[in-house]
């Protein structure tokens, strides 16, 4: 029987604003299960970034229990999360955060070499994603010199670039048009679901949600 890719237990998270206790999280459960693609669902300051950063062990200052890949994420010191993040997890986020000064394929190639891949399987894995997002055309062309989608494409690119067990993606749309968002999301997913990887979304938007495999709700700190 497969293992979640990601389960959380009871995730707490607390913030204190001018002497006030804000509890954004409170008690989250989850299990995400290899190849499942799910929507996190809530509306704009619900937590749900929040909760991403927890699930990407990318802060600290969270309550309860974060096991990724059957690791006990909570109770690993630094390095140890940093491996985590580099062999477990690819990130999306809702601006593409490219390198300007590099163009789509050493921005794909880049994280893959910080993972220990030699360059000619970085840059062949590079555009094989690109590829498959339709940027075959575009290999070559820097940030600038793309479109917001097309920006958008590559970040994906770089997200599973490393093949990894789970994808957390933030808003990956949020900043692009209807229909550029709509094409955008349907080949992520389509790559996400040809990759085996399974993938956490974070969104507003029902519309969007309703193509994911499964809908989870953030309320009041919790899922519903």
């Amino acid at each position: 029987m497969n293992s979640p890719v990601v389960e959380l237990r009871g995730l707490t998270r607390s913030f204190e604003q001018g002497g006030v206790r804000i509890d954004v999280l409170r008690g989250v459960d989850l299990a995400v299960m290899p190849g499942e693609i799910v929507a996190l669902l809530g509306p704009s300051g619900s937590g749900k970034s929040t909760m991403l950063q927890a699930v990407g062990l990318l802060e600290g200052g969270f309550g309860g229990e974060i096991r990724i890949a059957g690791e006990a994420a909570e109770k690993s010191d630094a390095h140890a999360r940093t491996v985590l993040r580099r062999d477990h997890l690819g990130f999306v986020y809702q601006f593409h955060h490219l390198l300007p000064d590099f163009d789509a394929t050493e921005n794909v190639v880049l994280p893959q070499l910080v993972a220990g891949v030699d360059y000619a399987a970085a840059a062949a894995r590079a555009r094989h994603l690109l590829g498959a997002l339709g940027l075959g055309h575009r290999l070559d062309h820097r940030p600038s010199q793309l479109s917001g989608g097309e920006q958008q494409r590559v970040a994906v690119a770089r997200g599973l670039a490393n093949r990894p067990k789970l994808v957390l993606a933030d808003e990956p749309t949020g900043n692009l048009d209807e229909a550029t968002s709509d094409k955008v999301l349907g080949q992520f997913l389509e790559l996400v679901r040809g990759e085996g990887s399974a993938a956490l979304i974070a969104t507003h938007n029902e519309r969007l949600a309703a193509r994911m495999g499964r809908v989870v709700r953030l309320h009041d700190g919790r899922l519903e």
